[in-house]
């Protein structure tokens, strides 16, 4: 048996089928956690930002079905890129996929608490029990509710791109450019974890801004990479012919 082709014949549909899952992960997760909350949020306004909900409730909605989407399609994901990978580092290929599949169930209730602001702003017995300025601050709650979990979901975010970064890096079946900043992005999305938790203005810094650059270069340049180009099959090695008897 030719243990090489066993080793490295992985089927280019795979790679193909991983980029198609980063594609919906990449698109999905920006619709629901940066262009929903910019289009709906006013921050340290909760009157604007209830109004703002209210008058565009549906897309509030539409960002938590993107949500379902992309936190789903993470956990076909990372199995994907295990069978690619795995070759290149068992072990590291089996932390990938843990990390990334950790972060799955918690990002799943953290979704939660938008549903519960959807219930506070869509039912009249919630408006009718509280004082506005309780109303309100219950709405707060559920939305920091929501932030809070992010970033604590962002750390396994980060610590995925670790042994993912090193594999693409190692495995010389992408460009190493790639591992490289994939690497790096582990450390930014962890930073911004951590100042988050520290500072509440530090996620929407010009340094979060900086320090995760890398991770959204290096998540969405391999998505595509996989996506239109594949993977670099190993050739094989070439068999001298055997001299007929």
């Amino acid at each position: 048996m030719d243990t090489t082709t066993d080793e490295w014949g992985v089927n280019d549909r795979t790679a193909r089928l991983a980029g198609l899952l980063y594609l919906i992960v990449v698109v999905s997760g920006f619709f629901s956690l940066i262009y929903v909350p910019s289009q709906t949020i006013v921050p340290g306004n909760i009157a604007a930002t209830v109004a703002s909900i209210t008058s565009s409730k549906l897309l509030f909605q539409f960002g938590v079905v993107a949500g379902l989407t992309c936190y789903g399609t993470f956990l076909l994901l990372p199995l994907a890129l295990y069978r690619l990978l795995r070759p290149t580092g068992a072990h590291a290929a089996a932390l990938m996929v843990a990390f990334a599949v950790v972060s799955v169930p918690i990002s799943f209730v953290n979704l939660g608490h938008r549903l519960d602001t959807l219930s506070l702003l869509s039912g009249p017995i919630y408006q009718q029990a509280f004082p506005v300025e309780q109303w309100h601050a219950h709405v707060q709650l559920t939305l920091d509710a929501y932030t809070n979990g992010v970033r604590i979901v962002e750390v396994f975010w980060g610590l995925w791109l670790l042994p993912f970064g090193y594999l693409v890096f190692k495995s010389g079946r992408l460009p190493r450019i790639l591992g490289i900043l994939l690497m790096v992005g582990c450390f930014g999305y962890l930073i911004d974890s951590v100042g988050g938790a520290l500072d509440d203005g530090f996620s929407g810094s010009v340094v979060a801004s900086v320090v995760t650059l890398p991770a959204g270069l290096g998540e969405i340049s391999t998505c595509l990479w996989l996506l239109i180009m594949g993977i670099r099959e190993r050739r094989k090695p070439t068999v001298p012919a055997t001299p007929a008897a």
